[in-house]
């Protein structure tokens, strides 16, 4: 199918679902908006869900065309409804200030993280797999969780790749690495960042969610150890595949990579701290100078990276662009998507979804900290967790100092709410996505969309409502 029968396929689907035009505004008019304009994205989703399951091979070879299909049906609406100069304001805002700075920062941690070989292999033994989760769990929140991801996912998958039964050994790994571990400062996942931006305290989070994250996380560990125990004993009565990578002595390579993962979160801090009051203005989206020299060094740090660390340890890494390729497609028509669905969250009790809203506040006007929790939680599941995190925050009060204080309990729902509810699908967080994308291509029969969410929801869904009954009630 061709670029542009896809386009007509888009704007026949625009005219069907979205016929009745709109005046023009500065921002997306979402008091206003239907629901229907969250048809695009469950079918972004729907299509990431099913495409692997059912029709493997056209999802392999034109999941970009899906993504550009999908991203179509709300660009063309929104140009119809809205005027070519609103939509282009509500896209270039998404597009430069959140997709680019996204994508980049993924590419650094990805190309750095890739040129680290760990030569040698461990055996994937219930009791190094824990402690390997243990280790990722804990640098998830000082490397981010993609940097944490990125640099155990291929060690851990090659102790396992031995292993009859190995795929509840990357969920945990999503649950734990890419999610769970990067609660605890504002460096561990982009919602906390956003908080820190908004003039929460860096150290906030780990003073305040420390215990909840250490309750989650302890019992995952908990949970993935007896599991790993029991699949192990179950495997020494079968016949084991041949070890494609047998045990040797660990030497870690391409260490200068560690020290540019280092200068990747000196500018993620750098573009928080320094403040020149220097900017340019592409129709709404105010980009600051700290913010594209912070870009710059992302892109510095990708070629660096591939200039300073010898092509066999990628080679033997395994690596290949194919991930990241697929992470920016698919992601950048998620980015697009969530546009329109945003804007009616933005829009609170006026919008299309103020029954969730309204969920919010208990009676006497005071905060429902469980609502904020499952609320917060639940959309990070689906839409991108750091404007989710960002809409409740406002919804909150948006004063950092009162949410720090007063309202400390509503600020950790919402925090925990969206760091550790995006392990409820691989879309929930990006490295969620990077590691069954590079788990699938070393050879892990990951399970689909839907499959993973059995996981997930018989898993960490029980953990959450433990959450709510000791650290939310009120």
């Amino acid at each position: 199918m061709t670029g542009l029968k896809l386009a007509a396929i888009a704007a026949a689907t625009a005219a069907c679902l979205f016929p009745a035009p709109a005046h023009a505004a500065e921002a997306l008019p979402g008091a206003t908006m239907s629901i229907l304009w969250g048809l695009p994205f469950a079918g972004l989703l729907l299509s990431i869900a099913t495409g692997p399951l059912f029709y493997p091979h056209v999802w392999e070879h034109h999941y970009g065309k899906f993504a550009a299909f999908w991203a179509a049906c709300v660009v063309v609406p929104m140009v119809v409804s809205f005027g070519a100069w609103p939509a282009s304001d509500a896209l270039a805002h998404t597009l430069l200030l959140e997709y680019i700075p996204f994508i980049l920062l993924l590419l650094a941690l990805f190309t750095t993280a890739g040129g680290i070989y760990l030569e040698g292999n461990l055996h994937g033994t219930p009791l190094t797999n824990t402690v390997l989760l243990g280790i990722g769990t804990v640098l998830a929140s000082f490397v981010g969780t993609t940097g944490a991801a990125m640099i155990l996912i291929r060690p851990v998958i090659r102790a396992n790749d031995n292993r009859v039964y190995n795929v509840h050994v990357i969920v945990f790994f999503i649950f734990l690495v890419c999610n769970i571990g990067g609660a605890l400062t504002p460096l561990g996942d982009p919602p906390l960042f956003v908080g820190f931006l908004k003039g929460v305290d860096f150290f906030w989070t780990l003073q305040n969610i420390f215990v909840e994250t250490l309750v989650v996380a302890g019992i995952l560990m908990a949970l993935f150890f007896a599991l790993d125990t029991y699949l192990f004993k179950r495997e020494e009565k079968m016949r084991h595949p041949k070890d494609p990578t047998p045990d040797r002595p660990l030497k870690l390579h391409g260490t200068i990579n560690l020290a540019l993962i280092g200068l990747v979160i000196a500018a993620i801090l750098m573009s928080a701290y320094w403040k020149p009051g220097i900017s340019v203005h592409v129709l709404s989206a105010h980009i600051e100078l700290q913010n594209v020299l912070r870009d710059l060094i992302f892109v510095a740090v990708v070629f660096a990276s591939l200039g300073l660390t010898a092509k066999s340890w990628r080679e033997r890494n395994n690596f290949s662009w194919g991930p990241i390729l697929e992470v920016a497609k698919l992601f950048a028509a998620i980015f697009i998507c969530i546009v329109p669905v945003v804007a009616i969250l933005r829009a609170g009790h006026d919008g299309a979804l103020a029954p969730l809203v309204a969920l919010v506040s208990h009676a006497d006007g005071s905060n429902n900290n469980a609502a904020y929790f499952w609320l917060t939680g639940l959309l990070s599941s689906f839409l991108d967790n750091a404007p989710t995190y960002l809409v409740f925050f406002e919804l909150a009060g948006g004063d950092p100092h009162a949410l720090m204080t007063t309202f400390a309990s509503t600020l950790a729902a919402i925090s925990t709410g969206a760091v550790y509810m995006g392990a409820n699908s691989y879309i929930g967080n990006a490295p969620n996505f990077m590691v069954y994308a590079i788990a699938r291509h070393g050879g892990v029969k990951m399970p689909s969309f839907f499959g993973y969410m059995l996981w997930s929801c018989g898993i960490l869904l029980p953990i959450f409502v433990l959450v709510t009954l000791l650290f939310f009630r009120a």
